[in-house]
């Protein structure tokens, strides 16, 4: 239940008002002036406002700028006579969450309330959740690797701006923690950053979640609702696997990025929206727009900033960071044998960052004592099935020199290779860039 605060002059409209979300067990509060209001509101932090507007206009609005400019804002809905639509679009642009028109049906008031109570909640959350979450995306995205030390100064740099984003990668790659990254390091960070995977909706379901529709648009439709892209507006949208999207949406969307305004369902208004968009994807665009699955237009709205995410295969040196984080989150310390290491190190990671991650966690309960060994690890990893030809080989009992051991692979690709620098690097499996970053750490030349 929440804690809704009344604003309204008529003394009997207000008490109905209060009476009915009363009945429902919220807590109610109420003031009969926009003092009044400010007042209550500093005193008791309510969830949501419920303010009429049949005080002049100027103080009316006046009063939902002054609650959507407050640093934790209470949701504001404005109660407005026929005939003043108007008005209440004017206060929903100044902050306000929705609108109710009067003579206020019960069971509309009951679900907008509590609707906006929810996205009040959702906030509040967000808020607690900040700190751990960017503790997390900044684990998430270790930078070992020159790869990924230029994608962590990337974020720093697009954070800046408003320009739209799009992700490319694998799937497991984080694509979502370098959305969260930017909107975290962003202007938009103190809001929540809303997060939809496009390929877990079906088509019209997906069309009414992203702009929302207005009641009686379709069997069901038994009161408005607000989209997702009107209820984030002032902060990020992300949209995953956005090349699922069916190409009906797409143009839908592709007017949001260039009108900056959205039309509900069975709607006849159009409502701007303020939203910094980044979208993601595994697939390759370039094939689904040949294949007319995926519109070039959107593409160029969505590619303003591209930013590739590659595969852990290709970013080695990040995998022995990930997995001394991943060992100390699952809150069972472990050490990590030599042995094991260098099996993990090796595997191809199929699944990335998440397949990491979860076959981590798995270790750290399963394996027996304070260490996992390579007896403890996944038969797949340790049979080498993920790549042919792989060299299996236990660690001597002296041990070894590892970069004398490492420049002579890269000397012995080299001259195999004719001393081209990307044939060396297939030889050793990984990519040219990190080929050539081993390479010019010992001296090594090629071309």
């Amino acid at each position: 239940m929440a804690n809704v605060l009344v604003v309204d002059t008529d003394v009997s409209e207000r008490k109905m008002v209060s009476d009915i979300l009363a009945a429902e067990g919220h807590s109610v509060f109420q003031a009969g002036s926009a003092d009044q209001a400010i007042q209550q509101v500093e005193e008791y932090q309510p969830d949501v406002v419920l303010t009429d507007l049949k005080m002049p206009e100027k103080e009316g609005l006046a009063l939902v700028e002054k609650l959507a400019a407050r640093p934790e804002p209470s949701e504001v809905i404005v109660l407005t006579a026929f005939g003043s639509i108007e008005t209440a679009v004017k206060a929903m642009r100044r902050g306000a969450y929705d609108y109710l028109n009067k003579p206020v049906e019960k069971d509309e008031l009951l679900l907008v309330v509590e609707r906006a109570a929810e996205k009040r909640a959702l906030r509040q959350e967000s808020r607690l959740l900040k700190q751990e979450l960017a503790r997390k995306s900044a684990a998430g995205l270790v930078a070992q690797s020159e790869a990924m030390r230029k994608i962590l100064e990337l974020v720093a740099k697009v954070a800046a701006s408003d320009a739209t984003v799009l992700i490319l990668g694998e799937s497991g790659t984080g694509k979502e923690v370098v959305a969260r990254m930017i909107h975290q390091q962003s202007l938009r960070g103190a809001r929540l950053m809303q997060a939809i995977n496009c390929a877990a909706f079906p088509e019209t379901l997906l069309e009414s979640e992203l702009f929302g529709y207005e009641k009686g648009t379709f069997t069901g439709a038994q009161s408005r609702k607000i989209g997702i892209i009107e209820a984030v507006s002032g902060s990020t949208l992300f949209l995953d696997e956005v090349a699922d999207m069916s190409l009906g949406t797409q143009a839908k969307l592709l007017r949001v990025l260039q009108e900056k305004e959205i039309r509900r369902l069975g709607g006849v208004t159009n409502i701007p929206v303020d939203i910094r968009l980044i979208a993601a994807t595994n697939k390759n665009l370039e094939e689904a727009m040949s294949a007319g699955a995926f519109r070039q237009d959107l593409f160029y709205r969505l590619s303003v900033i591209p930013i590739k995410i590659p595969p852990l295969r290709e970013r080695r040196e990040d995998i022995p960071a990930l997995l001394r984080h991943f060992i100390t989150q699952s809150g069972r310390p472990k050490i990590l044998e030599p042995r094991a290491l260098a099996v993990l190190t090796e595997y191809d990671w199929p699944g990335n960052v998440r397949e990491l991650q979860s076959m981590i966690e798995r270790m750290a309960v399963l394996s027996g004592g304070d260490r996992i060994r390579v007896e403890d690890l996944p038969l797949d990893l340790t049979e080498r099935k993920k790549t042919p030809g792989a060299i299996v080989w236990e660690l001597p009992e002296e041990g070894i020199n590892l970069e004398k051991w490492e420049k002579d692979l890269l000397s012995q690709a080299l001259e195999k290779s004719g001393g081209v620098m990307a044939a060396a690097a297939r030889l050793l499996g990984i990519s040219s860039r990190t080929f050539q970053y081993r390479a010019n750490k010992f001296g090594l030349k090629g071309r």
